[in-house]
This record gives C-alpha cells, structure tokens and sequence, in this order.
C-alpha cells in the first residue's frame, strides 16, 4: 500500500522521471500515462528493499516505457505524414544552463533518436544524458552488460554522425533572429525573412492526417519561405486567432490559438550560427493537448 514516503520520493524525482520518459517516448501525453502507471508500481514495493531510490525508479520507469514504445511501432508505422514528438512546454528560465540538458530535449535530437531502435534509444539516453552505469542500465533494459555497452558504442557513433555540433544558444541572438523572423513573417517581408534563413532550412510538418499541412519536408529557403508566407497570409485572414511566443523543448516556438486555451498549432524555430535551420510545425491537435501547462524537466 502507498505510503507519504512513496508519494514524497516519487514526487521529489518525478522531473527527472518525466524527462527520461519524454526523451526515449517523444510523447509528453504518454509519458504521463507512464509515469501514472509506474507510481501504481511502485505504491507496492516495500521500501526496505530499495536501496538507490533514483536508479530504482529509472528502471522502473524505463521499462514501462519500452513496453510503451514497442505497443506504439505500429501506429507510427501507419501514421499519415511525417511524425515528430510532441511539442514541449517549458518554463522560460528551463533548462538553458544544462547544455547536455538543452540538446537532449531539443526537436532535432528528439527525432534524430528515433533513428534508433527502442533498446539502443533507451541505453543511450540513460547512458549519455543522465549518466547511469551499464549494470544499472541492463538492469532497465533487461540486457546482459556486455550487450549494452555495444549498444551504447553503436547509439553514440549513429547520433555523433547524423547530429550536428551543438552550441549553447546566445539568448540575445535567438530572442533577435525570432523577433525579425515574425516582423517579417507578420509583414510579408520576402526580402528580409529570406535573410534570416539558412539556405538549406527544413520546414517538417506533423499534422497525423488530421489537419491541413505538408506531407513531406520542404527543403531550401526559397520554398520554405513561400509556405511561411502562405501560411501567415491564412492565419491574419482567420477571425480571433492570437500568435504567442513560448519555450518548447528549449527552442522559441510560436503558439497559434484560436479562441480557448488549446493551442491549434506549434511552430518551433531552430536557429544555428544566427541562421533558422530548421522550422518543425505540430498540426496533429492530439499532441497540442498537453501544451497548456509548462513541464519541470531534469537529470
């Protein structure tokens, strides 16, 4: 039976629970129902056996995940359109000052692991995030050490070799490059928002089939910048909708409402040496329903 001793540990690492989850899940809406079904487990387990409070959640909840990634390959499989996480919420001042942080949650490395399959996604975040030794990780991934520390060697050289240099964002230079981004989107300035764009920019839309959005990437800053115009050009012409900045998954991302508080779309902005890189645009408004409240994320 659950004890003020299982809700007070449970609820002191439930940030860094929430963010293993998250990043091997993409899901923040699953990850809850994770995190909801592993405090149920763990409400049973007699705290006298527990000797590593943290590690023993992390493996706790690291299974539950993988159960909960392997019943959705096929619903992926079937999805309509790109698939990218869900968006998430961020309070303004979380996590910037953890570089390791900032990049593990980041939209481009969030997708970049799901080149990886379930057990290497789930070594490598354990390992490379947060740390954990490779007896605790067998132990999560129910695999013998020797096979876990392949797995990590494997994960670490498939993401160094697809993802590129991370550097810690200039606060100042983003909050600039996103304020002329919207004047110039908001203005229709063709000339000054294709200033801003690297010339290899990415616009990646997930809409699930459910909403009305690109099927495929759209690759170079000419093009991108002509869906951006269309796209603004729509939404001042819709009655009621509001365009609000916010921090999703530690990038600035741009927030459209329409009348209550579910958001009808998320567009983040990945900015690279003071050029947009990369715009990722979350139509599906199944994974815009845990926008309204901004997550604590740790390790």
């Amino acid at each position: 039976m659950t004890t003020d001793e299982h809700a007070e540990r449970f609820t002191l690492l439930r940030p860094l629970l929430f963010t293993i989850v998250y990043e091997i899940l993409g899901s923040a809406t699953e990850s809850d129902d994770v995190l909801q079904d592993s405090y149920l487990r763990w409400a049973e387990v007699d705290l006298a056996t527990v000797r590593d409070t943290r590690s023993y959640l992390a493996r706790l909840v690291t299974r539950q995940t993988l159960n909960a990634l392997r019943a959705s390959a096929r619903r992926r499989e079937d999805y309509v359109g790109p698939w990218l996480p869900e968006p998430l919420l961020l309070d303004e001042n979380d996590p910037s000052v953890d570089v390791v942080l900032a990049e593990s949650v980041s939209m481009a490395m969030l997708v970049l692991l799901e080149t990886l399959s379930p057990d290497e996604r789930a070594v490598f975040v354990l390992r490379e995030v947060f740390g954990f030794g490779y007896d605790e990780i067998a132990a999560s991934v129910g695999k013998s050490v020797t096979a876990v520390h392949q797995m990590a060697h494997r994960a670490r050289e498939h993401v160094r070799a697809r993802r590129r240099r991370f550097q810690p964002a200039d606060a100042a230079k983003t909050a600039q490059v996103t304020e002329e981004f919207m004047t110039a989107a908001a203005t229709g300035d063709m000339a000054g928002l294709l200033s801003l764009l690297a010339p290899n920019v990415t616009w990646t839309a997930d809409s699930g089939g459910k909403a009305t959005a690109a099927r495929r990437p759209v690759v170079g800053a000419q093009k991108v910048a002509a869906v951006l115009m269309d796209l603004f050009r729509a939404s001042r012409q819709v009655p009621g909708m509001r365009i609000q900045l916010a921090n999703c998954n530690n990038a600035p991302a741009m927030v459209a409402h329409l009348g209550g508080d579910h958001p009808q779309g998320v567009l983040l902005i990945e900015i690279i040496d003071g050029k947009i890189t990369n715009f990722y645009a979350i139509r599906n408004p199944d994974k815009l329903a845990a926008m309204t409240v901004p997550r604590q994320i740790s390790r």
